[in-house]
């Protein structure tokens, strides 16, 4: 399995890179026949749609996900659908604005046969509060954009991060101060390890 960061990935199902950091991964398994490469990808695409069991296919798991409704009510359903908002709990205090959580809301997913499957995130506001202020350390330009992929017999999946900028302008001094912390270990790499830890599980081969 090959693991590496590139510029050029710039499909037009990932949003564009205007401003802050941006962060690409790649990780892929070859299988050894067109039946089986078939069969993995299903696999690996139910792995990406089953948010709720990231946390168990990353190695390290310094975050976990839960998938909600778009007014915050958690899913009973693994598949997520446009619109739902993803609650994110990561080390450490959350912002007062998200109850102590990250959110973001799943902006697009977008499906091609049994080729390619992509799950955009974007930042977006609690919504179990009557507020319209983005709930996450990074502010509302930012995504998220996960792909898994079949090309022949490999099985891809990828991670782009666009346009990464800390969320330093709420009305919260404390969660301005929070934000440019977290935002600050992202921009350094500490992001890295866990996103290159899920991009290889949603690929792993038990």
């Amino acid at each position: 399995m090959k693991n590496d960061q590139k510029e050029k990935l710039s499909p037009p199902d990932i949003p564009a890179q205007h401003t802050g950091k941006q962060l690409d991964l790649e990780a892929k398994v070859v299988l050894p026949d067109a039946e089986s490469a078939h069969a993995f990808f299903m696999l690996a695409k139910h792995r990406l749609l089953d948010v709720n069991r990231w946390f168990e296919l990353a190695e390290i798991p310094l975050s976990t996900f839960v998938l909600t409704d778009p007014y915050g009510g958690e899913a009973v359903k693994s598949r997520p659908a446009e619109r739902d908002k993803i609650r994110i709990d990561i080390p450490g205090p959350g912002p007062s604005t998200g109850d102590g959580y990250d959110w973001v809301v799943v902006e697009n997913i977008t499906e091609i046969n049994d080729t390619l499957c992509s799950l955009t995130l974007r930042p977006t506001d609690n919504p179990l509060k009557l507020s319209e202020e983005t709930a996450h350390f990074f502010d509302e330009q930012a995504t998220s954009t996960l792909i898994v992929e079949r090309k022949g017999l490999e099985v891809i999946a990828r991670y782009h991060g666009r346009n990464e900028v800390a969320n330093t302008d709420t009305d919260s001094m404390v969660d301005n101060t929070r934000n440019a912390a977290v935002g600050l270990g992202a921009k350094l790499g500490l992001s890295y390890p866990q996103w290159k830890s899920l991009i290889e599980g949603l690929v792993k081969r038990n």
